[in-house]
């Protein structure tokens, strides 16, 4: 059964903030930290599992086993990356009924033509509106609960400009998106377009370093946003952080002080070890 907290949110315009997790440490580690919601980006999981860019290479079965472990270990509602539905109408079909099964709260389709390309990334080019209104229906008609929500997303600003961006944002709302995702505004004043002229629930994508300008939360709040995303925090920092640790390792022969890391007890401890030795305590033969 779906869980209706993510939805209850959004309908009490209460803005949700999620951060990208990739792999299960990510998971784990913002799962305990009273997010609203985690969102599984398809950069960092293609990225971790397979380290292979964001281009289409993943397949439907690799990325719902990933989400599917996810969402099983994580409390917190899942809001996860499906790229085009992994093919046609019927293939949307399929996705959809997986990743509600898996136990995702949210599912993001988005417009552009297979292969697809992560979104602030150029040469990205988008399938005729009246294809992605088509999925957009089947995936509406395809869940078995209202609480899982589906996000329509268009990549098509880049290409065709902000106002086909907006036409094509209001056709997947009426067609039955819950959500919908204009990708890669580029100024302030383009995301505030794009929240003055959509009455729909609103995704805006927060990425380090992107074509999109970083923007707090509460502003986006204020500009009318339903779901702020920032999918790439998580690798980008780890990225970093296991940079300066092997480069600390190979200067000084062994690991110094000056590198912040997880104690191992407290890894221990997210990981799960201390129900393993709770475990072993009341069950382990004695002599």
């Amino acid at each position: 059964m779906t869980n209706p907290s993510l939805r209850q949110s959004i309908e009490a315009r209460q803005i949700v903030s999620a951060p990208g997790v990739y792999d299960m440490i990510s998971a784990l580690i913002a799962d305990r930290m009273g997010f609203s919601a985690l969102y599984v980006t398809g950069y960092g999981t293609v990225a971790s599992a397979l380290g292979l860019p964001d281009a289409g290479l993943a397949t439907y079965t690799e990325m719902i086993e990933h989400v599917g472990r996810i969402a099983s270990m994580c409390k917190t509602p899942v809001i996860a990356d499906a790229d085009t539905g992994y093919g046609g109408l019927l293939n949307v079909r399929h996705t959809v009924r997986g990743y509600e099964k898996a136990g995702v709260c949210a599912i993001q389709l988005e417009d552009q033509e297979f292969p697809k390309k992560c979104g602030h990334t150029p040469n990205r080019r988008v399938i005729p509106l009246d294809d992605m209104v088509r999925k957009i229906r089947v995936a509406s008609d395809s869940r078995s609960s209202a609480d899982f929500l589906i996000i329509a997303r268009t990549d098509s600003r880049t290409s065709l400009g902000l106002d086909e961006a907006i036409r094509r944002a209001e056709a997947y709302g009426a067609a039955g998106a819950d959500i919908v995702f204009v990708e890669s505004p580029e100024s302030e004043e383009e995301l505030a377009l794009v929240g003055k002229r959509i009455d729909r629930p609103l995704v805006a994508n927060m990425v380090n370093g992107g074509r999109t300008p970083m923007l707090p939360v509460s502003r986006l709040a204020e500009l009318g946003y339903a779901v702020a995303i920032f999918p790439a925090v998580g690798f980008l920092a780890t990225a970093q952080a296991l940079t300066t640790a092997y480069a600390d390792l190979q200067q000084h022969g062994t690991t110094s002080e000056s590198v912040a890391m997880f104690s191992f007890a407290e890894f221990n401890k997210l990981i799960g070890f201390e129900d393993v030795w709770e475990f072993e305590r009341r069950y382990a033969e004695t002599k």
